[in-house]
C-alpha cells in the first residue's frame, strides 16, 4: 500500500473575523480608493490631461465669468471703447500692465513701454494667440496699432507671491505637500505643452533666475497655473539644424542650464557671435529649483523631495541629450503622487488586516 506523506493532510481551523472588523476593513478600502481616485482626478485637471474645457471657445473668441455665450476677440475700437483702466499693477522691460475693467468684469491690459522693444510685445501677442488653451491665459482682445493686449484678470497673481497666499487663512487649507505637488505638475505640464506645441518646440527663455521665472506664470483662484509672458518663446527646429539663444547676454548662475553658458573662460570676453546655441532641454535643467520652491517647507515635501530625486537628479544632467524630456518628468510626477497618497491612506487599513 503506498504511503501518503502526513503533512498534506494537515489542517488549520478557519480565522474567525467579526462582523466589525469586516464592515472596518470594508469601510477604509472604500475610502482609500476615494481618496485615491479624488486625487488621481484632480491629477489630471492640473497636468492638462482633460480634453474638454468648457471655458475654452473657438480660435477668436473668448468667454469670461457666467456669461454662456463666446465673444469674439475685442478690436482696437472696442477696447478704446469700452475698457476702462483702474490702476497701474506692474510694469516690466517691455509693457506696462494695468488692472481694468470690461462689463463689470475685472481684466487686465497690457501696454508697450519700450518702442525698441516692439518686436518682443508682437512676438508675445503671436504666442498668445496661437497657444490658447488650459495652460495659457485667456486672451480677450488686442490691438496692434496701439501695441495693447488685454487679457483676463487672476486676483492671486504671479507665482511669486504663492507662499504669502499659502499664509492667507482663506487658504491655508491648500498649504499641503499634495496640493504643492500637484502645482509643480502644472508648471511641469506647460513645459511639456510648449515643447510639443501646435508651432513646434518653444523655449521658455524668460527664466534666468527663479524668480524670473515665476513671474511669468500665474496662480488661479482654484489653484491652478497658467502661463501668462509668452514674449520670450524662441522655436527649435531640429530637422532644419535651428537651436536657440536665450538673449544676446552673457548668462551667469547655477540655475540657468550649463550649455546657456559661456563656455569658453574668463580668459575669453563674451561674445554672441561665438556663443553655441541650444534647445529645449534648458528648461528640463530648471524644473528641479522650480519644483523645489512648490514644495516648500511644509510636512511631507522632505518626502515628496525623496520620491523625486532620481528624476531631477536626471533634468541636472549636463549632457542636455541625456536629461528626460518634459513628459517623462511629468510622468515620473504622477507615479509620485499615486504612491504617496495610497501610503498615506493605507496605514489605517494595515492596522486592520
Amino acid at each position: 500500500m503506498e504511503k501518503r506523506p502526513h503533512f498534506l493532510r494537515r489542517e488549520f481551523p478557519p480565522r474567525e473575523v467579526s462582523p466589525v472588523s469586516l464592515a472596518l476593513l470594508l469601510a477604509a478600502v472604500l475610502l482609500l480608493n476615494a481618496i485615491f481616485y479624488l486625487y488621481l482626478g484632480e491629477f489630471y485637471t492640473s497636468s492638462g490631461r482633460a480634453k474638454t474645457d468648457p471655458s475654452l471657445c473657438p480660435f477668436g473668441y473668448f468667454r469670461l465669468g457666467a456669461v454662456k455665450n463666446c465673444s469674439p476677440w475685442l478690436s482696437c475700437e472696442a477696447i478704446n471703447r469700452e475698457v476702462r483702466k483702474l490702476k497701474c499693477v506692474g510694469e516690466g522691460a517691455v509693457k506696462k500692465v494695468f488692472l481694468s475693467e470690461w462689463k463689470e468684469n475685472k481684466v487686465v491690459l497690457s501696454q508697450l513701454t519700450n518702442s525698441e522693444l516692439k518686436e518682443d510685445f508682437l512676438h508675445g501677442l503671436k504666442m498668445l494667440k496661437a497657444l490658447q488653451s488650459k495652460h495659457v491665459v485667456r486672451l480677450l482682445g488686442y490691438c496692434e496699432q496701439q501695441f495693447t493686449i488685454l487679457t483676463e484678470y487672476h486676483p492671486l497673481g504671479s507665482l511669486r507671491g504663492l507662499n504669502e497666499t499659502l499664509h492667507i487663512p482663506k487658504y491655508k487649507s491648500m498649504n499641503t505637500w499634495h496640493r504643492r505637488l500637484m502645482l509643480a505638475m502644472d508648471y511641469v505640464s506647460i513645459i511639456r505643452y510648449l515643447h510639443s506645441s501646435p508651432l513646434g518646440t518653444l523655449v521658455m527663455c524668460d527664466s534666468n533666475d527663479l524668480d524670473k521665472v515665476l513671474s511669468q506664470y500665474l496662480l488661479t483662484s482654484d489653484f491652478h497655473i497658467l502661463v501668462n509672458d509668452l514674449d520670450a518663446l524662441p522655436l527649435v527646429n531640429r530637422s532644419a539644424g535651428r537651436l536657440v539663444k536665450c538673449g544676446h547676454r552673457e548668462l551667469q548662475g547655477e540655475f540657468v542650464a550649463p550649455e546657456q553658458r559661456w563656455p569658453y573662460g574668463e580668459e575669453v570676453p563674451f561674445e554672441d557671435d561665438l556663443m553655441p546655441p541650444y534647445d529645449e532641454k534648458t528648461d528640463i535643467w530648471k524644473i528641479p529649483d522650480v519644483s523645489n520652491f512648490f514644495l516648500g517647507h511644509i510636512e511631507g515635501s522632505d518626502i515628496v523631495r525623496l520620491h523625486l530625486f532620481d528624476i531631477h537628479a536626471a533634468c541636472k544632467r549636463k549632457d542636455p541629450a541625456e536629461r528626460p524630456s518634459a513628459q517623462e518628468v511629468l510622468d515620473t510626477y504622477r507615479k509620485v503622487l499615486t504612491l504617496l497618497i495610497r501610503e498615506a491612506a493605507m496605514p489605517g487599513t494595515r492596522e486592520m488586516l
